[in-house]
């Protein structure tokens, strides 16, 4: 089931990929998976070997309202990133790395399961949701690199307090502030990878 889960959100992403679908693919009546997982997103937390649930720690960031929420979110991602899900985070950033297949599961944990849930608190149109919470996550995931993967001083060893008086400002204002949004353009073209396997 996992197998097919992980086939089905790397394929379709997580809004493409239903339950149905998945236990189709596994051979498996949907009742199985509802029984294992219990609903999409443990469905999909099982199969991307995430290192928490969003659901459970983000209420706290979210508590205090739009205006808090750059502080509020990177104090809560350092915390967790400086405890308990740092190995297994790793882990996934690594191998996204050098895996698309890994890569394309990790950023739908990234917008289905996060940033989705920080924007949804912001009360603008769903293409502005998006670009801002893309915005944001270039932040984090460059935290993220900068601090445990690449260790760069001084970010790698600053306190997390610092970092928060140094990143907040900016993702409060790519969340809540005047800023330039990204806008869709052309599609990227193909991979070196995917020219030499056509060729």
């Amino acid at each position: 089931m996992l197998a097919a889960a992980r086939a089905a959100f790397a394929e379709r992403g997580y809004d493409g990929a239903t339950i149905r679908g998945i236990a189709t693919a596994a051979g498996v009546d949907p009742a199985l998976v509802h029984h294992y997982f219990g609903n999409k997103d443990k469905l999909f937390l099982a199969a991307v070997e995430a290192p928490a649930d969003p659901a459970e720690f983000l209420p706290e960031g979210l508590a205090d309202g739009p205006d808090a929420l750059g502080e509020n979110v990177l104090r809560l991602f350092l915390r967790l990133w400086d405890g308990p899900i740092r190995p297994t985070g790793l882990a996934l950033i690594r191998s996204a790395v050098g895996n698309e297949w890994t890569a394309r599961l990790l950023r739908e944990f990234l917008v289905s399961q996060v940033m989705r849930r920080v924007v949804a608190t912001l009360d603008i149109s769903p293409a502005e949701r998006e670009a801002r919470g893309a915005l944001v996550a270039s932040q984090l995931v460059g935290l993220v690199m900068t601090r445990y993967v690449l260790k760069i001083e001084p970010v790698a060893s600053a306190t997390g307090e610092s970092l928060v008086a140094a990143y907040a400002p900016t993702i409060q204002r790519y969340l809540t502030g005047e800023v330039e949004l990204p806008v869709p353009g052309r599609r990227p073209g193909p991979t070196l990878r995917q020219v030499v396997a056509d060729s």
